[in-house]
């Protein structure tokens, strides 16, 4: 099972292997308290991408295959679909929007690709 969560939001015990899927550490959570197993930054997007991104609505399915091909050939994707194959993982994301977010994107694929 994959799930997506806010890293803001109380860990489960259904949780399983809790993977922080941002490039930047989000703000105001203390590494110690956060319940974090494992931060996979580099299956972040890009800088670049994120940034003409902007969490734009608009944007939402030109973002997807932007990222859907930043990821092709990803040491760190390539991890993420392993893990996903071994167990129980969500994915964890900082954005505000819940919908819009490469979390998402990420669940997506593991599904197609698992």
């Amino acid at each position: 099972m994959i799930k997506v969560k806010r890293v803001y939001d109380p860990p489960e015990p259904d949780d399983g292997l809790r993977i922080l899927v941002d490039r930047l550490w989000p703000r105001g959570v203390k590494k110690e308290s956060a319940k974090i197993d494992l931060w996979l930054k580099e299956v972040a997007p890009s800088d670049e991408l994120r940034r003409w991104f902007g969490h734009d609505p608009a944007k939402w399915e030109e973002f997807k295959a932007r990222y859907a091909e930043e990821l092709r050939g990803n040491p760190a994707f390539e991890e993420l679909k392993r893990l996903a194959a071994s167990g129980n993982i969500t994915l964890l994301y900082a954005a505000r929007d819940r919908a819009h977010n490469n979390a998402v994107v990420l669940k997506e694929l593991l599904e197609k690709n698992t």
